[in-house]
Formats: structure tokens, sequence, C-alpha cells
């Protein structure tokens, strides 16, 4: 008689490396985009086109920050599913979340056509890129559908453990932007000459092929998530799963608005200083968008293993995943945090062209940049709170330290320091986020009884 000897599971960090390492470079990938279209826009349209597209960003997050929110609470519920064996229920799941978020998205094009004028000049935006600005966000609010629709997908295929299908679609993405963005400025090919607007048209069509490309292959390896007739079958209204997925999602989709609608006030704090104040504004959150991207994503894997592990009935496990989630953000987003200082002169002279601007914008870098790894430790302390549908009190921490804290310093040392000021607090509100979601995570939260959501 042969005894099977079982095997072990691999070490808990390298189940975090399998998920992180995609989800990093997917992430890369897609600021990739963004900070493609910045450098061409700087290098070969202006300081002044950058400060127009800079504009546009806290409204386009806005409506980003919905689907995230939408996306948090879906993955959660999909990520217990999964991890209970229950494919049926992960489709529902998707389907329902599919549906609201494809009408957000539709929502969000009517209203960027009608009031993006009105938006622009309520944030103050400097006079001499108005118009530049009004034309790249009108065709940026016009492509939300697909755009919100892509996202969702992504973190969908995550609370599953997929996310190599997300990083070869943002492969594929990233590789068209990069084609069509400069071929829209210069007239390549024949192409008209679009000027601003060659970003916004290249985030579109390159989005668009990007969503074609993983609804194939989704279907070629007969994924769950495959757009076939079983989960176009789910694809409806279902209230009882939305109202699971708003009730763990729309916190979460709250603060995410609540963060935008801070950067709407920090960005017109910004504008009054001028439009090159603007252009560095930009640049420097572009540098900031990737020394965050190994906390986000860490924040997420924990978020999914997590989600799992309750899902499997194995709460044991929630201890060693928030250890490990811990220690990966303090090698991975530290090591992040010391190349952006390192490389900081480089990385804001690809968006800048103008000495003083450049000098201004990295000064205001390192201000603000250790303070990233902070951000890091309270995410994947939310992150695992947020798994066991525990998200009003958490979220509601966050919200009251960037509405009174961040926003709050902002304004008061803006009026005494200027531009430094309101990069001061950044850190100032991350370290209040950690010591009070710590708090609330050790008085409370472990010692709550954990339980499937679905």
């Amino acid at each position: 008689m042969t005894t099977t000897v079982p095997t072990a599971p691999p070490p808990l960090w390298r189940t975090y490396l399998m998920l992180l390492v995609p989800m990093i470079l997917a992430n890369i990938l897609q600021g990739l985009s963004g900070t493609l279209n910045g450098i061409f826009i700087g290098q070969m349209l202006g300081t002044h086109a950058l400060a127009s597209v800079a504009g546009m960003f806290p409204i386009v997050f806005f409506f980003v920050s919905l689907i995230i929110g939408l996306g948090a609470g879906a993955s959660v519920l999909v990520g217990q599913a999964w991890g209970a064996r229950e494919p049926a229920k992960v489709r529902a799941i998707a389907g329902a979340a599919l549906t609201l978020g494809a009408l957000v998205g539709v929502t969000a094009a009517v209203l960027g056509a009608l009031f993006a004028r009105p938006a622009m000049e309520a944030l103050g935006t400097p006079a001499d890129v108005l118009e530049d600005a009004l034309a790249y966000a009108r065709v940026m609010m016009l492509s939300m559908p697909v755009l919100l629709v892509f996202i969702l997908s992504t973190q969908l295929l995550r609370g599953v453990s997929d996310t190599v299908s997300p990083l070869l679609a943002l492969l594929l993405s990233t590789v068209l932007g990069l084609i069509l963005t400069p071929a829209l400025i210069q007239g390549w090919l024949g192409l008209p000459r679009l000027g601003t607007v060659s970003a916004a048209v290249a985030s579109f069509l390159s989005t668009l092929a990007a969503l074609g490309f993983l609804a194939v292959r989704l279907r070629r390896i007969g994924h769950v998530m495959a757009p076939n007739r079983k989960l176009l079958a789910a694809l409806r209204f279902d209230r009882v799963i939305l109202g699971k997925v708003l009730r763990i999602g729309l916190p979460t989709g709250v603060q995410m608005v609540v963060i935008s609608l801070s950067e709407l006030v920090i960005l017109s704090l910004v504008n009054q200083h001028g439009s090159q104040a603007t252009a560095a504004y930009g640049a420097v959150t572009q540098v900031v968008n990737y020394v965050q991207f190994p906390a986000l994503s860490i924040a997420i894997t924990a978020s999914i293993l997590a989600s799992q592990a309750i899902g499997a009935g194995a709460t044991e496990r929630l201890g060693l995943i928030l250890r490990t989630g811990l220690w990966m953000n303090t090698a991975l987003t530290g090591s992040f945090v010391l190349l952006g200082y390192a490389l900081s002169h480089a990385l804001l002279g690809l968006f800048l062209t103008q000495h003083e601007v450049l000098a201004q914008a990295e000064h205001l870098l390192h201000i603000m940049l250790w303070s990233l790894l902070v951000f890091g430790f309270q995410a994947v302390v939310g992150a695992i709170m947020r798994a066991s549908g525990v998200v009003l009190v958490p979220t509601l921490i966050s919200i009251a330290c960037i509405l009174v804290v961040q926003v709050g310093v902002a304004w008061g040392l803006n009026a005494r320091l200027g531009l430094e000021g309101i990069w001061i607090a950044f850190p100032v509100a991350y370290l209040a986020m950690l010591a009070l979601q710590t708090a609330y995570f050790r008085g409370v939260w472990r010692h709550r009884k954990i339980h499937r959501l679905i």
C-alpha cells in the first residue's frame, strides 16, 4: 500500500508575490499610459498643454473612484465565493457589478458632455489653458463607459486570483497608447493633428482594444468570467447581490469620492499659484502614482487572500496575511520610495522642460514622498477589515482624516507657506490615518466574529 504525502502549501510570501508581481506590473503599465501621454504632451506641446491635462485629472478620478468602490465590494464577494468553490455565484456577482458599472459609465459620459465647461471653470483652471483643458475633458468623459467597464473587469478578475489577464490587457493598451498618442500629435500616416486631445483619443482607442482582447482571452482559456451565455445571463440588476456589493463598496466609493473632492480643493489651491504650479502638480502626481503602486497592490492582494480565506472558512490565516502584507509593504514600497528620491530629478524632467518649474516640483516631491510608506501600512490594515465586510468605521476614519486633516492643513499652511504647506498636508493625513485605523483594528475589529457574506 502506497502512502501519499500531502504537498505543503507554498509560503504565504510566495503566494503574495505570485499575485503581486503581475499586479504591480499591470499598475505600472496602467500608469505608464498616462505618463507617456504626459511626456509626449509636455515635450511636444509644452507646459501649457501639460497644465490643461493635469487640470482634468480630479474630474476623471471622481468617476473612477465610484467604480473602484464598486469593484472593491464586488471583489470581496467574488473572493469569498471563489474561496468557497462556487463559480455560479462568482458569475452572478460579476454580472450584477458589470451592469451597474456600465450604467455609471454612461452617466459620466452624459454629465461630462453637458457640464465640462462649468466644472473646469469652478476648479479655477487658468484662463490660458481653459480651452485646451475643456476639449480634453469632453473626450475623456465620453470615453468613460469603456474605461470604467475595463477597470471594473480587472478588479473582478483579481478576486479569483487572476492577475495575469489584466496584465496582458494593460500591456496591449500601453503599447497602443505609445504609438497612437505621438501619431495623433504629429499627424503621422495621414492622421489628423489633434493637439492636446490626442492623449484622450489614444486612451479611448487603446482601452477599447484592451477590453476586446480581454474578452477573447477569457473565452479562449475557459475562464469562469468569460463573456459567454452564463455570464450574459447574469448581466442584470440583482437586488440581493447589488445590495451586498454596495454595502461593502459604497463606503469605499464614498471614500474615493471624498479623496477626489479633496484633490479638487488641493488643485484649486495649487491653481492660485499659476499655470507653472499646476504643471508641477501634474508632474509630481505622476511620480507619486508610481511609488503608490506597490502599496496599493499589496493592499489589494491582502484583501484577495483574506476574502478567499474567509470564504474557505480559514479565518485563522488572517493574522498571517496581515503580517505578511505589512512586511511586503516595508520591503517593496520602501524600495520604491528610495528610488523616487534618488531619481526624482530625472523622473520629473521627463514631464517638465522649464528649469524653475522642475526645481519647484522636485522640492514638493521630496516633502511628501516618504509618507507613502505610511500610506501603505494603513491600506493593508484597512484591506483586511474590508475583506470581512467591515468598512463603515474604517471609511469614516479615512474621510475624517482627508477632510479635516489633509484639506484643513493644506488650506491653513498654504496661507503661511505657499505650495510647501499644501504638500505637507499629505504626510500629516497619512500618519493620522495609520494611527486611527490601527487603534480600531486592535481595539474593535479583531474581537469580532468573522463569517461569509454570501
